[in-house]
């Protein structure tokens, strides 16, 4: 389109000091008389462009020229940027879109954060994967193993991807249990994208959901004390709102707590260095594990 073309010649004219009508013609793949007809209409538009012919010639804005940013404040144009920027880390087109901001806004974003979702392995492209597939609205399949280890497999309908309490998830429908579902992404395998296309559903009303149920599943309170042996863990595993540091150097943690299997294989990890105060449920539950872990070596 033509209108898009103009604007990429600006885009790209606000990001150089000069280039030349051969260099536009190759970037925008037209020829080079498309060019100049396009910065003839530029010109009668009243954008400030200017070409100087012969050796070190070619075609610029006016030093002083800016697009129009007044409909953001300096804070939103820095907000804008970094936002972009932090996109950027994630293959696609965002880096291309941070440049014709940068230049809109005449000021270049700060490199004060780094996004990478590959695993220090690069074993795998699952953010790639389930990006495309959630916005190309394509169905995936995987191998999923939930909570008590056991695997199924799951054909769904990707929607977003979720970070939540230090984990990666994966909201989508599924086509199974025509519901929608929470899959943690450590505990996906063998993930298969297809070409098959579904049509976005309407899920506003009617579901009831894994998130639903979690939402509306009442709160247990749950308080341990937490030996100094171990207190290079406790920031790591529970918010600082919830730690209570002791005189003797413990830590008492209180934390609201859904009863999952998930809970308990953390404080196990603990090992001798934490006692749970309270619920009773939870110490009479973590009584039995201890007593089915020392009959396993005794």
């Amino acid at each position: 389109m033509q209108i898009h073309r103009l604007l990429e010649i600006i885009f790209t004219l606000l990001q150089k000091n000069k280039i030349s009508a051969i260099e536009l013609s190759k970037q925008l793949g037209v020829s080079i008389r498309t060019i100049w007809r396009d910065i003839n209409l530029l010109s009668a538009a009243g954008i400030p462009i200017y070409t100087e012919r012969g050796k070190g010639g070619g075609i610029s804005l006016l030093p002083n020229f800016i697009l129009s940013k007044s409909i953001f404040s300096e804070q939103e144009q820095d907000e804008i940027l970094l936002a972009l920027h932090g996109l950027s880390n994630i293959k696609g087109d965002t880096a291309q879109v941070l440049c014709k901001m940068s230049a809109i806004f005449n000021k270049s974003a700060q490199n004060w954060i780094e996004v990478d979702f590959s695993d220090w392995n690069c074993k795998n492209n699952f953010f790639d994967q389930l990006k495309n597939s959630i916005l190309k609205q394509h169905i995936i399949e995987f191998d999923y193993y939930d909570s008590k280890g056991d695997k199924s497999f799951r054909r769904v309908e990707p929607i977003q991807l979720w970070f939540k309490s230090k984990s990666w998830y994966l909201k989508a429908f599924c086509l199974t249990k025509q519901d929608i579902r929470l899959y943690k992404l450590s505990r996906i395998k063998n993930l298969i994208p297809t070409d098959e296309y579904f049509c976005q559903r309407d899920l506003a009303t009617g579901i009831n959901s894994t998130i639903q149920k979690r939402n509306n599943q009442q709160l247990a309170t749950l308080k341990l004390r937490i030996e100094p042996e171990l207190a290079f863990r406790v920031y790591d595993d529970f918010d600082e709102s919830e730690v209570e540091k002791q005189p003797d150097g413990s830590f008492i943690i209180t934390v609201p707590n859904i009863e999952e299997n998930w809970v308990y294989g953390l404080l196990l990890s603990y090992g001798k260095y934490i006692e749970v105060l309270e619920p009773e449920s939870v110490r009479n539950i973590l009584k039995e594990e201890s007593k089915n872990i020392y009959k396993k070596y005794s």
